[in-house]
C-alpha cells in the first residue's frame, strides 16, 4: 500500500510540475506574441499600412480616404445647400452657407412648371433613352460577351483585337462621323440619333466577355446540354443567374453613360422637345446670356439635384448584386 501511495504522490507531483511548466510556457508564448504584434504595428505605422490580422488602422490612410470622400461629396453637398435658396439668395449669399429663406419646395415646383413643364419632358426623354439605349446596350453586351467567352469559332482573336481597339477610341472622336452618317440617313433631330449610338458599348462587351469566362463553368454548360437543354434554355436558366453581378455592373456603366451624355445630343438634336436633361439644363444655364434672358441659377441647381437622384437610387438598389461578385474568381479552387 505504501508503494502505491508513493507512486500516486509522485504522479501528482509530476502532474503539478507539468502544469506549472505549461503555464510558464503559455505566458512566454503570450509575451512573444504581444511583442511581435507590437513590432509589427510599429512597422506598419511607419510604412502607412497595417497587418490584415491587426485590428488597428493606419491613420494616414484614414485621413486620405476622408479627404477623398469629402472631395467626392462636395458637389452633392453644394447642390443640396443651394437648391434651398431663391435666385436672390443664390447670388448674394455664401455658396456653402444657408440662404435667408428655405425655398427648396418652391424651387422644385417651379422647375416642373417653368416653360410649360418642359423639364418633365426632358426627364421622360432621358428615361426613354436610358431604358431603350442603355437597356439594349446591356442586353447586347451580355449576349455578345457570353457567346465570345463560351463558344469557339474562327476569328475570335480578331474580334478581341477590334473590341480592345474600340475601347481605346474616345466616344467624342466618333461624334462628328456619327453626325454625318445620321445626317445622310435623315435621322438627326430624332430619338434614333440618341438610341442607336447608345446600343454599342465596347467596354460592356469586353467586361461581360471576361466575366462570363470566369463566372460560368464550362462543366456546368456541358451538364445542361447532356440533360437535353438547348442553348437558349441553358443561357437563360443556367448562365444568366450566374452573370448577375456582371450584368449589374455593365448596366450601371451604360446607364450612367447614357444619362450623362452631353456632346452627342448637343450635335444631334435641335428640337427642345427631344432634349435630355443635360442639354436642357445647360440651355437654362445659358439663358441669362441671351438678350432679355432671365437668370435662373436656382432652378438649374435644383434641376441638377433632381437629375442625380435616380442615379443614386439605382446604385443603392443594385449595390448588393454588384458587391456579391467583387470577389468572384479571387480564390483558386
Amino acid at each position: 500500500m505504501s508503494m502505491v501511495t508513493a507512486e500516486e504522490r509522485l504522479s501528482a507531483r509530476e502532474l503539478r510540475e507539468l502544469e506549472r511548466a505549461s503555464r510558464r510556457a503559455e505566458k512566454e508564448r503570450t509575451k512573444r506574441v504581444a511583442h511581435d504584434e507590437s513590432e509589427e504595428r510599429r512597422r506598419s505605422e511607419r510604412s502607412g499600412f497595417v497587418n490584415v490580422a491587426n485590428p488597428r488602422r493606419s491613420k494616414l490612410l484614414t485621413l486620405l480616404c476622408a479627404l477623398f470622400a469629402a472631395y467626392c461629396l462636395f458637389p452633392f453637398i453644394y447642390l443640396m445647400i443651394n437648391a434651398t435658396k431663391t435666385q436672390a439668395d443664390f447670388t448674394s449669399t455664401f455658396g456653402l452657407g444657408p440662404g435667408r429663406s428655405f425655398a427648396l419646395w418652391d424651387n422644385i415646383v417651379t422647375v416642373f412648371t417653368y416653360q410649360d413643364g418642359i423639364f418633365s419632358r426632358w426627364l421622360l426623354n432621358t428615361l426613354f433613352y436610358v431604358v431603350v439605349g442603355a437597356g439594349g446596350a446591356t442586353l447586347l453586351a451580355i449576349m455578345g460577351g457570353y457567346g465570345l467567352a463560351k463558344f469557339r469559332f474562327p476569328g475570335r482573336k480578331a474580334i478581341f483585337a477590334i473590341i480592345i481597339g474600340s475601347i481605346s477610341v474616345p466616344g467624342i472622336a466618333l461624334a462628328v462621323p456619327q453626325f454625318l452618317l445620321f445626317a445622310k440617313l435623315g435621322l438627326t433631330n430624332t430619338p434614333w440619333s440618341m438610341i442607336i449610338p447608345s446600343l454599342i458599348s465596347p467596354f460592356g462587351l469586353y467586361l461581360m466577355w471576361v466575366f462570363s469566362d470566369q463566372a460560368v463553368p464550362t462543366e456546368l454548360l456541358e451538364a445542361a446540354r447532356v440533360d437535353g437543354a438547348g442553348e437558349l434554355r441553358t443561357f437563360f436558366q443556367v448562365s444568366l443567374p450566374l452573370l448577375a453581378p456582371g450584368i449589374v455592373t455593365t448596366a450601371l456603366f451604360t446607364i450612367v453613360a447614357t444619362w450623362n451624355n452631353y456632346f452627342l445630343p448637343l450635335i444631334m438634336l435641335k428640337d427642345a422637345d427631344w432634349y435630355p436633361l443635360t442639354i436642357g439644363l445647360n440651355q437654362w444655364k445659358d439663358q441669362a446670356s441671351i438678350a432679355g434672358g432671365q437668370a435662373i441659377q436656382n432652378l438649374v441647381i435644383t434641376g441638377s439635384l433632381i437629375t442625380i437622384i435616380p442615379l443614386v437610387i439605382a446604385f443603392l438598389m443594385l449595390q448588393r448584386y454588384w458587391q456579391s461578385g467583387l470577389a468572384a474568381g479571387a480564390v483558386k479552387e
